[in-house]
């Protein structure tokens, strides 16, 4: 089992692979290249940076060699993914593919799809965004009205998704539409793999409170693709999706996008910080020590085979919880929050209180996620 110990010094080689990345984001923050950020990896797109990690073989990790990966382990990912996610590193445009894309297509990707999209990915070249949300929809996915129709030429797209993150900057989309009746809500849907940019697909911004554009709206105007991009079995759109979403809820971004933010303030309070802060600043450590563990638990599952559906919905629900009451208790005790370039605390902070009300919806609601726990039990 994957364990905080290993993680920490049984393996020296771990121990020397998560120095080497923290020195690569040093030197990348002290020359300039990118800057701390909280929440980076929803927001922060930086194609050039994800060039340079793939240059150091830190995308694809667990990819197979034989499609251009690494051929590495899921706790050489995990390392990699905490100290980027801690030094706040720009990764939203790859984040996708590497998480959750990689894993699907090699999960269920027909041998083509693999050669096509693996390799691409691990270079850091190819950028997924995820078709999944719809308007009216909320986080009730079982209600899309996507549909893709069987047509001489292939399949054809009408719809409209939405929420769609870094779908301007992707070289792909995976879009889940309806290309059957079924006797549930939960059959007849499917998956498929199209490339962007395509004449009859769409992207519009759309710009959130902070002002940048991260989301996007997607339209499908009868989007003819190819017979090839159905991604495994036609009608088992659930079925992937919901495997899918074990690798989107259980990383640690679910737990870390904040961390920045808690490193910041524990840095200025680290010789001032009243008792009350201290005791804060503990808790806070000690819960996310413990939602670490949970995530690595679901981590080695997922490298075992399984699909821990309800154990990731419980890391999900727990760990944007979390984050919340870290913005919340650094509010209360470091004043207020700015747009001030040389406090990084205010600055964070700042950034911090716009992005947190999104925590507890992307990915699925608390609600919808406590529903999944409560059915997986």
């Amino acid at each position: 089992m994957l364990t905080l110990a290993a993680v920490g010094g049984i393996a020296d080689e771990l121990v020397a692979l998560r120095r080497e990345v923290r020195e690569f984001l040093r030197e990348e923050i002290e020359s300039g290249r990118i800057r701390t950020e909280a929440d980076a990896w929803m927001s922060g797109i930086d194609i050039d940076f994800s060039g340079r990690l793939a240059a150091r073989g830190w995308i694809g990790m667990t990819i197979p060699v034989e499609y251009g990966g690494h051929g590495l382990t899921a706790l050489e990912r995990y390392v990699v993914t905490e100290e980027l996610l801690a030094a706040g590193a720009p990764v939203a445009a790859h984040w996708i593919a590497d998480r959750q894309m990689a894993p699907g297509i090699l999960r269920n990707g027909s041998e083509a799809q693999k050669q096509a999209c693996l390799p691409g990915i691990a270079r850091g070249e190819r950028f997924f965004a995820i078709g999944m949300s719809e308007p009216d929809s909320g986080s009730d996915l079982a209600s899309i009205r996507t549909r893709a129709v069987e047509v001489e030429s292939g399949w054809k797209l009408s719809g409209t998704k939405v929420w769609t993150s870094a779908a301007h900057v992707a070289t792909d989309i995976v879009v889940l539409a309806r290309t059957d009746r079924g006797e549930s809500r939960h059959e007849g849907m499917s998956q498929f793999l199209v490339d962007l940019p395509h004449p009859d697909i769409h992207i519009r911004p759309i710009v959130t409170i902070d002002g940048e554009h991260h989301f996007n709206e997607v339209v499908f105007e009868d989007a003819v693709i190819p017979a090839t991009s159905l991604l495994g079995r036609r009608g088992d759109g659930w079925r992937q999706v919901t495997a899918e979403l074990s690798n989107e809820r259980s990383g640690p971004e679910r737990i870390l996008s904040t961390l920045p933010l808690l490193t910041a303030w524990a840095s200025r309070e680290s010789t001032e910080a009243s008792p009350v802060e201290r005791l804060e600043l503990g808790r806070l450590v000690g819960r996310m020590t413990v939602l670490r563990q949970l995530s690595l638990a679901v981590a080695d599952r997922l490298r075992a085979g399984e699909s821990p559906v309800a154990e990731a919905a419980l890391v999900k629900d727990l760990g944007t919880q979390y984050e919340g009451d870290v913005v919340n208790v650094v509010r209360r005790h470091a004043g207020p929050e700015s747009d001030d370039a040389g406090d990084p605390l205010a600055r964070l902070l700042a950034q911090s209180v716009l992005h947190s009300p999104a925590f507890t919806l992307r990915g699925g609601t608390n609600e919808v996620l406590r529903s999944v726990v409560a059915k997986g039990l």
